[in-house]
């Protein structure tokens, strides 16, 4: 990762923008969109550049960026679409103390724009470190068709109930308040009326309810990671590593699937062809007697495994929950396709455990 993702607060900074035509314009499009002080340096700005100034919405100048002028400033756009004077503006921009974008120059740049998707509050950011543009946008595209209007009505709503929902134990609690109101109570709620009170009067009744539940118990998921690819992990699967407040892992698992989990869980890698397995079972144990949501993460299918039934039984013993979610077996990772006419190869099937 090149480029690292921030969201960077910028309410009464000042941004300024060295260019005047269609390049300074896209950029501008998206800073009316903030809370920022916007400065404009073109000696022939376009119309609607004009315009915007007329309303207020930035401060004009009819010249050339000069020294002194980025004084303060966060961030600078070179967007003249001439390279030797971005060139020249990035100079003094530096020099000044300002990060530097220049339209179309990604090595020249000290950030870049994202393509963003804007759900407000709610703002999702998608780059490409400049390698495929087109890319970012179809992505954003994809995401916008996808994410109703209404998620920027409950993200507000539900920014402003926080304090409130400060009465929740913090972790697993407090997750599960909001899982319930942002996927559950809050969608159908607003659906089609963008209704603030309705949604709001929602999270009164629904914080009654999770004062008054009992802690939710702990329990071990056993989840297969298949071959260490994450496109071959079932729905399922997806739903318990995102969901997972501990991951003890297999040795070598794929980063990949390692990605996919939260960033406050604990992730702990155990070794499963250790002369004992107490250890792990130990483990286990302890984080689900917490009250943790556990997951114990295996390579390929944990049904195949003996050492899965063993742990099982160490679970049971201390009366601990547990599932096994299912995946694709490390042996059949060969399988890649064939051809017409080819005998298909005969994959054996196994009973699936189930919980206690």
């Amino acid at each position: 990762m090149q480029h690292f993702p921030i969201f960077l607060n910028l309410k009464s900074q000042l941004i300024i923008v060295s260019g005047g035509g269609e390049a300074a314009l896209a950029k501008l499009r998206l800073l009316f969109k903030t809370e920022v002080e916007i400065k404009v340096f073109a000696l022939h700005p376009s119309l609607e550049i004009r315009h915007a100034a007329a309303a207020g919405q930035l401060a004009l100048h009819l010249r050339a960026l000069a020294k002194g002028d980025a004084t303060g400033a966060r961030l600078v756009y070179c967007a003249n679409e001439d390279a030797d004077e971005d060139a020249q503006v990035a100079e003094i921009a530096r020099a000044e103390g300002a990060l530097v974008n220049i339209v179309d120059d990604l090595h020249g740049s000290d950030f870049i724009t994202p393509a963003i998707v804007d759900r407000s509050p709610v703002t999702i950011a998608i780059g490409t470190e400049g390698a495929a543009p087109v890319l970012a946008r179809a992505i954003k595209a994809d995401l916008e068709e996808r994410l109703p209007s209404a998620i920027g009505l409950l993200a507000r709503v539900g920014k402003r109930f926080r304090s409130k929902a400060a009465q929740l134990s913090p972790g697993r609690p407090s997750r599960d308040f909001w899982s319930e109101y942002y996927f559950k109570e809050g969608p159908g709620l607003v659906a089609g009326s963008q209704n603030e009170a309705a949604a709001e009067q929602a999270l009164e009744r629904l914080l009654e309810r999770h004062l008054q539940r009992k802690p939710r118990e702990g329990r071990v998921a056993f989840v297969g990671a298949g071959p260490g690819d994450p496109d071959l992990l079932t729905i399922r699967a997806r739903k318990e590593i995102h969901e997972a407040d501990v991951v003890i892992h297999d040795h070598g698992l794929s980063p990949e699937i390692l990605e996919l989990c939260r960033r406050e869980a604990i992730i702990r890698a155990v070794d499963r062809h250790a002369p004992t397995a107490v250890g792990r079972e130990a483990i286990l144990i302890k984080h689900a007697l917490e009250g943790a949501q556990v997951i114990r993460l295996k390579h390929g299918d944990p049904s195949d495994l003996e050492e899965t039934v063993r742990e099982i039984a160490a679970l049971e013993s201390q009366g601990i929950n547990w599932t096994i979610t299912p995946g694709i077996s490390v042996a059949s990772d060969n399988i890649a396709g064939g051809t017409i006419g080819q005998t298909p190869p005969v994959l054996r099937a196994e009973p699936i455990l189930r919980s206690a």
